[in-house]
């Protein structure tokens, strides 16, 4: 979150920071493509990038996607909670209830 935020304060108030956070996701995932498709298959031993994907399990693979999607969701609640309470509130609030959360997860066996 650390550079997300950085870069927002450099636009300050002209963008709304939904839009701004949604624009910088894509924005990331765009040059994680890029570089996975031409640094992740540069050199002369080894697999490349596809060969490595194809490899994966297509569970493992939906397993990561989705993992990414529930990281999103919550880090945009989070940015929001911020941008309307402050982060004196809303990030020790985020991180109590997720706590808690886990805590009763481990408790009850799952």
């Amino acid at each position: 979150m650390g550079s997300w935020a950085n870069t927002q304060k450099l636009v300050g108030s002209r963008w709304r920071f939904e839009l701004f956070y949604w624009d910088y996701v894509f924005g990331v995932l765009l040059m994680a493509l890029i570089f996975a498709f031409s640094m992740g298959s540069m050199g002369d031993t080894g697999r490349s990038f596809v060969e490595d994907l194809r490899q994966a399990d297509r569970a493992n693979i939906g397993w990561a996607l989705a993992g990414g999607a529930v990281f999103n969701a919550a880090n945009i609640l989070l940015v929001a909670a911020i941008a309307i309470s402050g982060m004196s509130v809303a990030f020790p609030v985020g991180i109590g209830l997720a706590l808690i959360g886990r805590s009763v997860c481990q408790l009850s066996g799952q």
